[in-house]
Order: C-alpha cells, then structure tokens, then sequence
C-alpha cells in the first residue's frame, strides 16, 4: 500500500518481479528486491519519500498512476512490455503533472527493432536506459533533481 504523500512512486511493469533470474545475460543477476532495495536507500539518501509498486496487469498499474495524482510527486517508470505498446499508460501518465522519468535496465535501443519505440517516451521529462539495475538509481536521482528545481 502506498504512502500518504511520498514524493516518488516507482512503477515497475510485467515481468520485473523476475529480474535476477529472466535473462541475466540482458538483465543481469541483481533480483528484483535488491534493486528495490538499493532504490530505497538512493532515495533516502537524497532525503525524498519512495513509493514501489510491480503489476504484471495493465490496468493495475493505470488505477495506480491515476492514485499518484493526488499520493505521489514524481514518477519513475520501468512499464517493461507495456513501454511498447500502452496507450492507456501513456494516457495515464498525461494525468500526472509532476516530473515522470522513463527507464530501463537494457539499452531498448541496441535490442529488437520493436522495443526501439517507446508509447510513453513524450509523456517524460527525461529516460534513463541501459546502465542494468544502476538505472533505478539514476532515475531515482533525476525525479529527486527535478523536485528539487520546483
């Protein structure tokens, strides 16, 4: 359950919650709770509030964007798959008026030719891609940034 008022909320898509074991020659080996770990303590460390969610469902993760209108001040995103091919998330995340920062653990560009194309890339202020589980912390950090310039 989400926190009154954190600062960032951090929306992780369908199949993260196998990261460390899906792919670990695109993903790498680092689990899916050591990247939510080290996202906690990037955060705390930059003094801002985190919230954490992981859906494989896509409305789950709109009914939550739609939440953090009023719950969260900024966004981090890994929509996964739904990068791709959601125009509901993309919908979605043109609700929330706070800093939203795409990312993803792989370069999308160096992959197959239909991950080259991202559904909510414009709805962003920025993406952060291909640096492995480091990027969380990046994205993190680039939210953390943007809050502080308002």
């Amino acid at each position: 359950m989400s926190s009154p008022l954190a600062d960032i909320l951090v929306i992780n898509g369908p199949n993260l919650n196998m990261i460390g074991t899906r792919e670990p020659e695109i993903y790498g080996h680092t689990t899916f709770a050591d990247i939510e770990k080290a996202s906690r303590e990037e955060a705390a460390s930059l003094g801002v509030s985190l919230d954490w969610m992981q859906s494989n469902h896509e409305g789950e993760i709109v009914t939550r964007i739609q939440s953090a209108v009023t719950h969260n001040r900024a966004l981090v995103i890994n929509a996964a798959a739904y990068t791709h091919t959601s125009i509901a998330l993309r919908d979605a995340l043109g609700l929330f008026s706070g800093p939203k920062i795409e990312i993803h653990i792989s370069n999308i560009h160096r992959r197959e030719t239909f991950r080259h194309r991202s559904m909510i890339i414009d709805m962003c202020d920025g993406t952060v891609a291909g640096f492995g589980a480091m990027s969380y912390q990046l994205g993190i950090r680039a939210a953390a940034h943007l809050l502080s310039s308002q």
